[in-house]
């Protein structure tokens, strides 16, 4: 699916289901045991956002609980669109130096940063400002490079219900540490992008028969692609004309993260911030049906930093 045809696709979808907020079905019986205890979830605020991401990974144990001395390290930001920071379609740049110079404080051999973009891979990266955030951490651990695609290799999902097999980006899979690091935002197609959307920056092939299914495709993978910890990017929260957006007219500022090993819960809370529940996204429905983690906001420990 080409990116005319992606936009196309959206519009069909938006001019025709956005009048009703679904809700999908949460399976009691069905489901995989459920976490023992519930999990732990960390909701910071601040205009300093250095400050922000040590912050709001204190509750957690701090980035040392998740970075240990020579781990080779990915931050898996949204470098997607052709954007600035301030229109919210990217992750914010301060928040990925940030979140990099954690993991190298905390002992990283290496930090990784890349992403599968939709426009133009050279101009995502340069307009996002992520690009030129890493190069001024000038420290040869952290690197940012494009997308090479002889690392995408062919991976069994063994407990896949839509998805048997998919090409995931090989340096995501092998890593000692995977950091997700999406931006919270409005999309045509899921409603939302957070965590478990994220993962499309690290596939290979027609990326574009994922948005079938979409909610029980991403779940599918999540089975196979299992971050260490999720920060969800919500200093700006792009409220519409999701995937890319645009106007500044459509971005809100809330200077918040929230951070969490369970991506299910951290996906979950982040809906209610764009006037949501979790039963309303179909990707935190399905991954909780299938056990990997918790939606239900009574059930899960959040703690603001």
């Amino acid at each position: 699916m080409n990116r005319r045809q992606f936009i196309r696709d959206v519009l069909l979808w938006s001019a025709g289901t956005t009048l009703a907020v679904p809700r999908f079905t949460i399976l009691t019986e069905a489901r995989a045991e459920a976490p023992p205890t519930p999990p732990l979830l960390s909701v910071a605020k601040g205009a300093d956002y250095d400050a922000l991401v040590a912050r709001v990974l204190q509750p957690l144990g701090g980035m040392g609980r998740f970075v240990r001395a020579g781990d080779q390290v990915v931050v898996k930001p949204n470098i997607g669109w052709d954007r600035s920071p301030e229109q919210g379609a990217t992750t914010h740049p301060q928040v990925v130096q940030a979140v990099v110079r954690q993991a190298l404080t905390a002992g990283a051999k290496k930090v990784l940063v890349f992403d599968r973009t939709c426009n133009e891979g050279r101009r995502c990266y340069a307009n996002s400002g992520i690009e030129r955030a890493i190069v001024a951490i000038n420290d040869s651990r952290a690197i940012i490079e494009h997308i090479d695609e002889r690392k995408f290799v062919p991976v069994d999902i063994a407990k896949g219900k839509a998805l048997t097999r998919w090409e995931i980006y090989k340096d995501a899979m092998d890593c000692d540490c995977y950091i997700n690091l999406p931006v919270a935002k409005h999309h045509g197609l899921s409603r939302l992008t957070m965590g478990l959307k994220n993962t499309m920056g690290v596939l290979g092939g027609n990326r574009g028969a994922i948005h079938h299914d979409i909610g029980q495709n991403l779940a599918d993978l999540a089975t196979v692609i299992r971050p260490k910890l999720t920060i969800i990017d919500a200093t700006r929260i792009l409220l519409n004309n999701g995937p890319q957006g645009g106007s500044l007219a459509d971005v809100r500022r809330i200077d918040t993260l929230i951070a969490s090993t369970d991506p299910v819960a951290a996906d979950a809370y982040t809906a209610t911030l764009f006037g949501l529940q979790p039963e309303d996204i179909a990707s935190t429905v399905a991954a909780y049906n299938m056990g990997l983690g918790e939606m239900a906001l009574d059930r899960i420990t959040i703690m603001e930093a």
